[in-house]
């Protein structure tokens, strides 16, 4: 949470990603930052530069439901978590149209 989003933003080009997740020590889901808090200043920490508390869902739901949910509210990706808010993994909305 304390880190500089620029080195957070360097981390996820070398990786090919324009989203990050942000999570705590036990891997809860505490934050999101995408594209548009990528592009905040550099040497804000994370806390301050992501949106918290982000739109999850479980790995349950049907890929054509997240679809749905994520074209209905503009958003481009969003995370997979348990019920006690771990992360699975980062959905993006092309790929969850696709499935």
């Amino acid at each position: 949470m304390d880190e500089r989003l620029s080195d957070v933003k360097e981390r996820a080009a070398r990786l090919g990603g324009d989203a990050v997740v942000v999570v705590n020590e036990q891997n809860i889901v505490m934050g999101l930052l995408r594209a548009k808090e990528l592009q905040q200043d550099g040497n804000l920490t994370i806390e301050k530069a992501m949106r918290p508390g982000p739109s999850t869902f479980r790995p349950y739901v049907s890929a054509k439901e997240m679809a749905d949910f994520m074209v209905e509210h503009n958003l481009d990706c969003s995370p997979i978590t348990t019920s006690d808010g771990k992360l699975v993994g980062l959905l993006y909305q092309a790929d969850a149209a696709r499935g």
